[in-house]
C-alpha cells in the first residue's frame, strides 16, 4: 500500500496529489455555507476570506491543528512537507508540531520544513540599520485587536504574526533534538525527496531557508 504525501499548514499553495492541511477556521467555514453567507451579512467577512473560503472548498483542503492531531495513521506518511508555519508556533507549539510530523512518518521518511530566513533580515537590516523596518519585518508583533469585530476577523483569519524565528542553524538543531536525523540545509530547488512531483521546492525562495530531515 502506498504511503501518503502530506503537506501541512498549505495556505494558499495546496501541493496537487498530496493531502493537504490547514488550521485556519476558513477551513471550517468552506463546509458551512450558511454560516459564511451570515457572517458576510453582518460585515465579518472581507472578500480575503470569502476568496480563501471558496480556494479551500474548490481544493479539498482539509482542517487540522498539528500541534494536535493529524488525522492520519502512526507511519503513514512517507513524506511531509510545511512552509512558514513553525514560525507561527511558540516553542513548545513547534515541538508538539515535529512530534507530531515524527508520528506520521514511516521509518525512513522525509520532512522538508521552510520557513523565513532570520539570516536574510540581519543581512538586509546591516545594509540599512533601520531598526524599526527590521522588527516590522520579522512580523514578531501586531496591533491589538480591540473591537469585537475584530477580534472576529482576527479569529477568522488566523494569527499573522510570528513567535519565534529562525536561521538554518537553529531550524536544523531544532529538527535534530526533536528525534530527526540526516538533517540538512537545502538550497532552494535542491531536496532529498524521491520524485517530488507538484512540491514547490522554491516556495518563496527569496525570503526561506529549507531543512530536510528523516525519521529513524
Amino acid at each position: 500500500m502506498s504511503k501518503h504525501r502530506v503537506n501541512i499548514g498549505c495556505g494558499m499553495t495546496p501541493t496537487q496529489g498530496w493531502l493537504n492541511f490547514d488550521n485556519s477556521l476558513s477551513v471550517r467555514l468552506a463546509a458551512c455555507p450558511v454560516l459564511v453567507r451570515l457572517l458576510g451579512l453582518m460585515r465579518l467577512l472581507g472578500d480575503e476570506q470569502r476568496g480563501y473560503i471558496s480556494f479551500c472548498r474548490k481544493h479539498d483542503i482539509a482542517w487540522s491543528d498539528a500541534t494536535r492531531h493529524v488525522p492520519l495513521k502512526d507511519a503513514s506518511a512517507e513524506v511531509v512537507y510545511s512552509s512558514h508555519v513553525l514560525e507561527h508556533l511558540d516553542r513548545n507549539g513547534a515541538k508538539a508540531f515535529l512530534c507530531e510530523i515524527r508520528r506520521l512518518l514511516v521509518p525512513g521518511g522525509r520532512v522538508r520544513i521552510a520557513v523565513p530566513d532570520l539570516q536574510i533580515m540581519i543581512d538586509d537590516y546591516n545594509s540599512h540599520g533601520d531598526a524599526d523596518r527590521l522588527i516590522a519585518d520579522t512580523l514578531l508583533a501586531q496591533p491589538q485587536a480591540r473591537s469585537w469585530g475584530a477580534r472576529i476577523k482576527a479569529m477568522i483569519i488566523g494569527p499573522r504574526h510570528h513567535l519565534w524565528m529562525y536561521d538554518g542553524k537553529s531550524l536544523a538543531n531544532l529538527l535534530s533534538r526533536s528525534g530527526f536525523d540526516d538533517v540538512r540545509i537545502m538550497a532552494s530547488g535542491e531536496t532529498g525527496i524521491a520524485n517530488p512531483g507538484e512540491l514547490d521546492l522554491n516556495e518563496r525562495a527569496a525570503e526561506s531557508v529549507y531543512v530536510e530531515a528523516v525519521r529513524p
